[in-house]
């Protein structure tokens, strides 16, 4: 017998092993059940015209406990877009305490370079997105539906973050530069600040000198991405440098070395988690490698 055959029938063998016969019903213990770690609403938006899922996960003890807990609101966070991977990292606080708890809210998109993208200048965006510049409109629905929504709900504690990658790591920065009241951190990792050939984060130093606001923080992470990729945020970084100190906190992450556009998110927004949640003081954690290496991430 060939090799090919014997991997075929070892393969096929494994398939079939303890399954039942043909006709024979499934056992109770062969069903399973359902696990649930979220609950999922539809919420009905007058202002998009349309509706939209909301999920929410809270932490286990939160039944148990009296705590109000910051809120992470997540774009993108529909179930078939990026809420289990970063509900995920809240359950891996709640299991090695190595970060605070925070209850996690996903709000579904579905035109993203419309309903993330600040309105177009360059003839060029223009006529290539011409559904842009939806961002205004989406951050009402934010401010007057979802919001009040979770917090009429939960039990959320004084300050909320803002997360997205990409065109929503966009909408993530301009919303920081047009309405930083709304919210008290923020996440953008690799955003779109090729944006309109970056015109918008040019304003970035004008618009955080009008503000006038303090304790904001910001976690900006970047891929592999370069060219005006690159370029915008650096703009950013600028203009952020040239801010008076304790108006807005910065956590700059290079990823250029070891992550990609589509590879970077879980893992630099498990980093930002552990910069916005830090570890309770009984129980700090274990030294992150970079530090030990002697690094930045």
């Amino acid at each position: 017998m060939s090799m090919k055959l014997v991997h075929g029938a070892a393969l096929l063998a494994l398939l079939t092993m303890g399954a039942p016969a043909a006709g024979d019903p499934l056992t109770p213990a062969s069903v399973g059940r359902p696990v649930q770690t979220a609950v999922s609403h539809e919420l009905a938006s007058a202002i998009l015209g349309d509706t939209r899922q909301i999920n929410i996960w809270v932490p286990p003890d939160y039944e148990r406990s009296r705590e109000r807990y910051p809120v992470l609101y997540l774009l993108d966070g529909a179930l078939d877009q990026d809420f289990h991977h970063i509900a995920g990292l809240a359950q891996l606080a709640s299991l090695s305490w190595t970060f605070g708890p925070f209850i996690v809210v996903g709000v579904q998109t579905r035109r993203r370079a419309s309903e993330m993208t600040p309105r177009a200048t360059d003839p060029r965006y223009l006529s290539a997105f011409p559904e842009s510049g939806g961002s205004e409109r989406f951050r009402r629905f934010l401010q007057e539906e979802v919001i009040p929504f979770v917090e009429h709900r939960l039990r959320t504690g004084p300050r909320r973050a803002l997360m997205g990658e990409s065109l929503a790591g966009l909408f993530v920065v301009d919303t920081l530069l047009e309405r930083p009241e709304l919210f008290h951190d923020f996440v953008a990792i690799s955003p779109s600040l090729w944006w309109d050939d970056r015109r918008f984060v040019r304003r970035a130093a004008a618009q955080l000198d009008a503000q006038g606001l303090r304790d904001r923080r910001l976690y900006l992470a970047v891929a592999d991405e370069g060219g005006t990729m690159q370029g915008g945020v650096d703009i950013l970084r600028g203009a952020i440098a040239r801010r008076a100190r304790g108006a807005l906190s910065l956590r700059y992450s290079d990823r250029s070395r070891f992550a990609t556009h589509s590879t970077i998110y879980h893992g630099a927004a498990e980093d930002a988690l552990r910069w916005l949640y830090p570890a309770p003081p009984h129980n700090p954690g274990p030294t992150p490698w970079y530090m030990i290496e002697g690094r930045s991430p």
